[in-house]
């Protein structure tokens, strides 16, 4: 049974999937991050780690083919189709904090750490997700910069859940730099 989702800008929401769905997250109107964060359903201590993810596949990028991980190295998910190629695991949710530290403007500005945990019913002091569509240069001297993202109208990630989970999505809330090409937009979203 297919059902589409429409994250609007500076917005969470609440997804449930079952192992074997397919989880379809489509940048709408392109240059548009996408915080994705995951819960195996009924153990709320195992969820989604980008670290682990990168410990197992041995790499800094997704791949067609690649597994994403669980805190407790249990794979939760499997890459199957992917318009973009580039997709950041290093960055944590954007919160108030981080606005005050790069922009100064934090107070009651939308995050997606405050998004997520809101969608989730949960209230995680951090929480690291894979960062759909956000174009992280790694440097040679070992610098990293926010860059456009690559992603056009449309261009979309297609997973494989192996686990039962909740999904935690946020259309990142940061217009203030580059990561959202300097506004916010729509995150569509289709399990099927």
């Amino acid at each position: 049974m297919r059902k589409e989702y429409l994250i609007p800008a500076c917005s969470g929401m609440k997804i449930d999937v079952q192992q074997g769905q397919t989880i379809t997250v489509i940048d709408i109107e392109g240059g548009q991050v996408a915080d994705f964060f995951a819960e195996v359903i009924d153990q709320e201590a195992e969820f989604l780690s980008t670290g682990v993810t990168i410990d197992c596949n041995e790499s800094l990028k997704l791949h067609v083919g690649n597994i994403i991980y669980t805190n407790l190295y249990r794979p939760m998910m499997q890459v199957l189709a992917d318009d973009v190629g580039e997709h950041d695991l290093l960055h944590p949710c954007c919160r108030p904090e981080m606005y005050d530290f790069f922009y100064h403007n934090g107070d009651g500005h939308p995050n997606c750490l405050d998004n997520i945990n809101r969608a989730l019913g949960k209230r995680r002091a951090t929480i690291t997700p894979i960062n759909l569509f956000m174009n992280t240069k790694i440097h040679q001297d070992g610098s990293i910069s926010v860059e456009a993202p690559l992603s056009k109208a449309g261009d979309k990630i297609m997973l494989k859940a192996l686990l039962d989970m909740t999904l935690g999505i946020a259309a990142c809330s940061v217009s203030e730099s580059k990561c959202n090409n300097g506004k916010c937009t729509s995150i569509g979203v289709i399990i099927e």
